[in-house]
């Protein structure tokens, strides 16, 4: 049994909460569990210079933690001069996972930028964000729509993210903290509603694993986003 009675393949409670912060085009508060995370997402009517004179728009992110957020004090990236490793390959997943359902070119030369703010972390921040990030793109779209900005959508289908991994040789699905520090295996999967794969993430922290257990894993993942794909569409259609 896991320290919080879930089932090994039963996802934490989510919960998300429409319109967070008023003045972003897009905004939630998701939580999975006690992590929580508030991902917003702003349009800026430009687009890094690698783009310009291309027609063609931008989606990009940038994921932080804030002191207490974890158990003990973390010193903010700002005071240290430079942003960590992990900071950095966590806002590049994110942005690409967002990049990989939006049709670039049906923005124009319009940049989306999602903020990420972890505010409580138990395992699986960089998951909830993305999850939480599609929201608050998918809402800053329908803004955007309603501004005539642009005429429809380029959204093309639902992303969403999600965490497990092999604890004491049992599969486990959604890790919190404890059962992520401990596990043989750790693996993040990010995908869409149709069932294809974006990104997945794994490393043994122990020893090599089978490779029959990749399988077991995804179909365990591809659960696990059901849930989350359902939980997305109470608070914006896509």
């Amino acid at each position: 049994m896991r320290t919080d009675k879930r089932a090994n393949d039963e996802m934490r409670l989510i919960k998300i909460t429409d319109d967070f912060v008023k003045y972003p085009e897009g905004s939630v508060l998701i939580e999975f569990g006690e992590t929580k995370v508030i991902c917003n997402a702003t349009v800026n009517e430009s687009v890094p210079p690698f783009l310009k004179g291309t027609d063609t728009g931008w989606v990009t992110a940038e994921y932080s933690m804030l002191p207490r957020s974890t158990h003990s004090r973390n010193v903010r990236e700002a005071q240290r001069g430079k942003l960590s490793g992990r900071t950095h390959e966590i806002s590049r997943l994110i942005g690409r996972s967002l990049r990989s359902a939006v049709n670039l070119e049906m923005l124009g030369e319009r940049s989306i930028i999602l903020d990420c703010d972890v505010i409580q972390a138990d395992g699986g921040t960089r998951t909830a964000s993305i999850s939480g990030a599609f929201i608050a793109l998918n809402k800053a779209v329908k803004k955007m729509i309603e501004r005539g900005d642009i005429e429809q959508s380029p959204v093309t289908e639902g992303v969403a993210a999600v965490s497990l991994g092999l604890v004491n040789d049992e599969l486990l699905l959604d890790l919190n903290y404890e059962e992520d520090s401990s596990a043989q295996v750790d693996m993040n999967l990010v995908g869409t509603e149709s069932g294809k794969i974006i990104e997945i993430q794994g490393t043994a922290e122990e020893s090599p694993f089978e490779r029959g257990k990749v399988s077991e894993m995804l179909e365990l993942g591809f659960k696990g986003l059901e849930v989350i794909f359902a939980a997305q569409k109470k608070i914006s259609d896509f």
